[in-house]
């Protein structure tokens, strides 16, 4: 593998912790509970989507960008991060978001208004034309963008989660932990196909759970058939041998509730579980209905009491003020 020689850009406060989660494992009377603080990666308030800014902000740099462009929900942890990763390495940030704008900008919003991006206010279904009008505006402009997709899940962006899973490893090892599971939300793919690639590189032999946030049905979305397609182009460019069959993808359905982004009882009730049993805050769109959904299988008996489940915390708390009247 070429990871070392890649270009890659210093963002996160690495390596994240693992804690257990003692009071809570005893409450649930299941498995051993650990927890990786992605939440604590330090960007703007953290989380997982900092650890492939690294190597897109690397690769951007590398080509001479000087503007990033990315999409995303009005509360997207993706874009509030990428505003912070513009801010840090100078250049100029313009971010798609899905809506219209809000009276009041709240939670990652406000953030992104900070952070100084530039924000374009769109309808999901204009997003392919919107990008395409942008970037020909701005290269028109002089400007040079580097264009980073929904979540940053690409090749690219992925290898962040290959170095992750390296570094869970050599905790563990350090540690003297096994551990048999590994659960973490998955919507846009990278950072399963990087878990997923990981896994087989760093020589991980337990199960790995993705739990879709925003899909029900796996025949109709073909969701593992594009990680394991992300996490193959992550291969290539790390030059790794390793190839990725959809088989090898493992998605949990069956928690998407009302939709994206609609706060349930799963969410409010995960929400304050975590909190109130280890002072841990989750969001109300991806790691509170991942962790939710968690709760859910250790309560019907999918994991052994013997056994030991680690939960990927990728951040997002900054959503949580947005959704102050939902979560009440």
């Amino acid at each position: 593998m070429q990871i070392d020689s890649l270009p890659r850009f210093s963002l996160a406060h690495l390596p994240t912790p693992v804690e257990e989660l003692k009071t809570l494992s005893r409450r649930l009377a299941g498995p051993e509970l650990l927890i990786k603080r992605d939440d604590q990666t330090g960007l703007a308030l953290g989380g997982n989507k900092t650890r492939k800014l690294e190597f897109l902000l690397g690769e951007a740099i590398a080509k001479g960008a000087d503007t990033l462009v990315t999409l995303g929900a009005a509360q997207s942890n993706h874009c509030r991060q990428t505003a912070a990763a513009a801010a840090k390495a100078g250049l100029n940030c313009e971010l798609i978001l899905n809506g219209k704008k809000p009276e009041v900008a709240n939670g990652n919003l406000l953030l992104d208004e900070i952070l100084g991006a530039n924000l374009h206010w769109i309808e999901r279904s204009q997003r392919a034309a919107k990008l395409a009008e942008l970037d020909a505006q701005l290269r028109g402009q002089g400007r040079k963008p580097y264009l980073i997709p929904v979540g940053g899940s690409n090749g690219v962006g992925a290898t962040g989660y290959v170095v992750a899973m390296l570094e869970l490893m050599e905790q563990l090892r350090m540690s003297g932990r096994r551990v048999d599971h590994i659960l973490f939300g998955t919507s846009s793919g990278g950072t399963q196909a990087g878990i997923v690639l990981g896994a087989r590189v760093a020589g991980f032999t337990g199960k790995l759970h993705g739990l879709s946030i925003d899909k029900n049905d796996p025949e109709h979305f073909e969701y593992e058939a594009e990680v394991a397609q992300i996490a193959n182009d992550c291969a290539a460019y790390i030059g790794s041998p390793v190839r990725v069959t959809r088989d090898e993808v493992k998605v949990v359905y069956g928690y998407k509730g009302e939709g994206y982004g609609v706060v349930g009882d799963l969410e409010r009730d995960a929400i304050r579980l975590l909190a109130r049993s280890e002072g841990i805050v989750l969001d109300p769109v991806y790691a509170g209905r991942a962790f939710g959904g968690l709760v859910d299988l250790i309560r019907r008996g999918v994991f052994k009491p013997s056994e030991t489940v680690l939960f990927w915390h990728t951040g997002g708390a900054p959503a949580l003020f947005a959704y102050a009247k939902e979560l009440a």
